[in-house]
């Protein structure tokens, strides 16, 4: 019997043994594991580092465009007020010209008499100068 108590302890033994030897295998295969994963996530981080570095540079390229825009649409604001402006001139003329169409037209027709005759005069002026041309 004693023998087979250090049969048990020799068998207890090895599968001690061979549990150890896979233990260590599995840590290795872990430790390697563990140290890949490291150096991803060291190039993970300088990646991102510079993908921040990139998007602050395009935040900061994208602020002094857009105040760039508003300089620029403030400055064309006064142009609009200009134009504007001209157009109510513009306006403003044209209301003038028309009273004054307006204004002849009717003293035209209560002086239709005196318009007849400035025209003959006018025509006879122009056939003077005509024929001292010639």
């Amino acid at each position: 019997m004693e023998i087979m108590l250090y049969i048990a302890a020799l068998i207890a033994a090895i599968a001690f043994v061979v549990l150890v030897v896979y233990v260590v295998i599995t840590l290795k295969a872990a430790r390697n594991t563990m140290n890949e994963v490291s150096t991803t996530l060291d190039d993970l981080d300088k990646q991102i580092r510079g993908v921040t570095t990139e998007t602050t540079e395009l935040l900061n390229k994208t602020n002094k465009l857009a105040d760039d825009v508003n300089e620029k649409s403030s400055k064309l604001d006064g142009l609009f007020d200009g134009a504007k402006g001209i157009g109510e001139t513009v306006k403003d003329f044209n209301l003038s010209l028309q009273q004054l169409s307006n204004s002849i037209s009717r003293t035209s027709v209560k002086d239709d008499e005196k318009v007849s005759q400035a025209v003959k005069w006018g025509s006879a002026i122009m056939d003077m100068v005509n024929k001292r041309k010639k």
